[in-house]
C-alpha cells in the first residue's frame, strides 16, 4: 500500500496526504461532540450550565485565529501542521480528566485554541493544492472532514454502548490521530512563506471578505447547534433510547459529508450564489421540520437536511477567501474564520439560554432563521477584483 501511494503522481500524493489531515480533524471534533451528553450527566450540568461551559471552546478558537493566521503566514502551513499534531492530544485528554465545569472550560478553551491552528493550516494547504489542480476541489476536502466526523461519531456511539468512559475513548483516538498525522506529514506541500506580505496578528477584512464572513457565520451557528446540541435534542425533546442519542448527529454528519463530495460539481454547474441561496433554504426547512414534528423520523430527516444545507457553505467561503488578492491565503482565511467562528462562539450558549428560558424547540427555531439570512446575503457578494 505504501509503495502504491509513493507511485502516485505528486499532485495526487499532496491531495491524499492532506485528505488524511482533514479526516483526522473531523474525527477529533466528533469524538468530543458525541460525548457531550455523557459529560453533561457526569458533571450534573443543566442546559444553561452546559451552554456556558461550551462557550469556552469557540472562545479558544476565536482567540487563536489571529495568531494562527500570523504563524501560518510567517512560517508556512506545513510547519504549523506539525505543531498541531504535537499539541492536539493534550486538551482532548484533559477534557476526559475534567472533574468539574471549571477544568472542563479550561480544556475546551485549549481544545479550540489548538484545533484552530490545524484548521487554518489545512485550509491554507487546500488552497495550494487546489491551485495545482486548477479546479474546485475544496468541498471534497471538507467532505473528508465530515466523513471523519461521521466515523468519529459512529466510533463514539460504539464506545458509549460498550460503556467505555470518555477518558479512555479520548486516549485511543488521540493515539490513532497522532499516528496518521506523522505517517503523511512528509507528503504535504512545502508552501511559500509570504515574506513580502507583512505578517500581522490581525488583518482587517475588506467588504468582500466581510460578506463571506457573515455567510460563514450563519452556517457555523447552524453547524455548532448540530455539533453541541443534536444529542441533547434527541435525548431531551425526542426522548430516544440511550443507544439512539447520537442518531441525529450521525444523520447530520452523513448528509454533510455526502453534500461536500457533491459540492464541487454543484459549484461548477450552478455557481456559488445559487448553491449558497439553496443552502440557506434547505437549512431553514430542516430545522423547522425538526421543531414542528418532534419525533424520531421527522427530526432525523430534518437534521439530514441541515447537514446537506451547510455542506458547501464553509468550503465556498474558505476557497473564495484563499484567492484574495489583498491578503495572503492564511491571513484571508483567518479573517473570514474570525467572523465565522463567532457563530460557534454565540450559537451553543444562545441555544442553552433560550432553552432554559423557554424550550429547545424555540431555540432551534431561532437558529433556523439564519438559513434565511444566508439566502439574502448570497446576493450581496461583490465581484472580486
Amino acid at each position: 500500500m505504501k509503495q502504491a501511494f509513493l507511485n502516485l503522481p505528486e499532485q495526487r500524493r499532496f491531495r491524499v496526504a492532506l485528505s488524511v489531515f482533514f479526516f483526522i480533524s473531523g474525527i477529533r471534533f466528533a469524538t468530543w461532540a458525541c460525548r457531550i451528553p455523557d459529560i453533561q450527566n457526569m458533571l450534573h450540568l443543566n442546559n444553561a450550565g452546559l451552554g456556558a461551559v461550551l462557550l469556552a471552546l469557540p472562545v479558544g478558537s476565536l482567540s487563536g485565529l489571529p495568531i494562527s493566521g500570523y504563524l501560518v503566514t510567517k512560517y508556512g502551513s506545513r510547519k504549523m501542521l506539525l505543531v498541531s499534531a504535537l499539541t492536539l492530544p493534550i486538551p482532548m485528554i484533559g477534557i476526559g480528566l475534567s472533574v468539574n465545569s471549571y477544568l472542563l472550560a479550561v480544556n475546551l478553551f485549549l481544545f479550540g485554541l489548538t484545533g484552530n491552528l490545524l484548521n487554518i493550516s489545512v485550509n491554507t494547504q487546500a488552497v495550494a493544492v487546489e491551485k495545482i489542480y486548477g479546479r474546485s476541489i475544496m468541498a471534497s476536502f471538507h467532505g473528508l472532514w465530515s466523513l471523519g466526523g461521521f466515523s468519529g461519531a459512529a466510533f463514539g456511539t460504539w464506545m458509549m454502548t460498550m460503556h467505555i468512559v470518555p477518558l479512555i475513548h479520548f486516549c485511543i483516538v488521540s493515539v490513532l490521530c497522532l499516528g496518521g498525522m506523522f505517517l503523511f506529514y512528509n507528503h504535504t506541500i512545502e508552501d511559500e512563506v509570504h515574506k513580502k506580505k507583512e505578517a500581522k496578528a490581525f488583518n482587517k477584512p475588506d467588504v468582500y471578505l466581510m460578506v463571506l464572513g457573515i455567510i460563514a457565520f450563519s452556517s457555523m451557528v447552524c453547524e455548532g447547534t448540530m455539533f453541541d446540541w443534536s444529542g441533547v435534542y434527541f435525548d431531551k425533546v425526542i426522548n430516544v433510547k440511550e443507544g439512539l442519542i447520537t442518531l441525529g448527529y450521525v444523520a447530520f454528519m452523513f448528509t454533510m459529508a455526502s453534500g461536500r463530495f457533491l459540492g464541487d460539481r454543484l459549484i461548477t454547474n450552478f455557481g456559488t450564489t445559487t448553491v449558497l441561496r439553496g443552502s440557506g433554504i434547505i437549512i431553514f426547512t430542516g430545522l423547522i421540520t425538526s421543531v414542528l414534528f418532534p419525533n424520531i423520523i421527522t427530526a432525523t430527516i430534518g437534521f439530514m437536511l441541515v447537514g446537506m444545507g451547510v455542506s458547501s457553505v464553509v468550503p465556498i467561503a474558505y476557497a473564495m477567501a484563499g484567492k484574495s488578492k489583498k491578503l495572503a491565503p492564511g491571513a484571508a482565511i483567518a479573517s473570514v474564520s474570525s467572523i465565522g467562528f463567532l457563530g460557534f462562539l454565540l450559537g451553543p450558549p444562545l441555544i442553552g439560554f433560550i432553552a432554559q428560558a423557554s424550550s429547545l424547540r424555540w431555540s432551534f427555531t431561532v437558529i433556523g432563521c439564519l438559513g434565511l439570512v444566508m439566502f439574502f446575503m448570497a446576493n450581496k457578494l461583490p465581484k472580486q477584483e
